[in-house]
């Protein structure tokens, strides 16, 4: 099967599961359990969340154990932050300012996370240990996903 087909069928799944419970950790949960175990090439999958501090901190993740909190405006997924873009990396070894978490992620990709009244929260970030896991399918198919979280 296809990559955009999986999603597509991913996709259904994970409307299915959330659609009773409109917990956002609930549905962070769970969307990073489907994901985790059923796309290939998904090393960790988990997410971070801003605090009322304005901190970056692990939430609920799949994978290798997490760092707890990102130091502020570096790596990947304070990109992802500041930009409030998707941010795609082939290879995080080129990446200026990369956390490790793990020494085993080699491509990264970075989801922002939006409430209902548009005010960043987070962000989804899955790593592969491949690099150029990820691409426009990717980033397309999980925008969807982490839109469901809110919506």
């Amino acid at each position: 099967m296809n990559k955009e087909k999986k999603y597509i069928r991913l996709k259904e799944q994970i409307e299915k599961l959330i659609k009773d419970v409109s917990n956002p950790i609930s549905r962070m949960a769970t969307i990073n359990s489907v994901l985790h175990h059923k796309m290939p090439g998904f090393f960790w999958t988990g997410f971070y969340l801003l605090d009322n501090r304005g901190e970056l901190i692990v939430g609920p993740y799949q994978g290798t154990l997490a760092c707890m909190l990102l130091e502020k405006n570096k790596g990947v997924c304070w990109a992802g932050i500041n930009s409030k873009e998707t941010v795609i990396v082939d290879d995080v070894d080129n990446f200026e300012g990369h956390i490790a978490c793990s020494s085993l992620s080699k491509s990264e990709i970075v989801v922002p996370i939006f409430d209902k009244d548009e005010n960043i929260t987070g962000v989804m970030d899955v790593d592969s240990r491949e690099k150029a896991n990820f691409d426009e399918t990717d980033k397309k198919f999980l925008e969807q996903i982490v839109y469901m979280i809110y919506h």
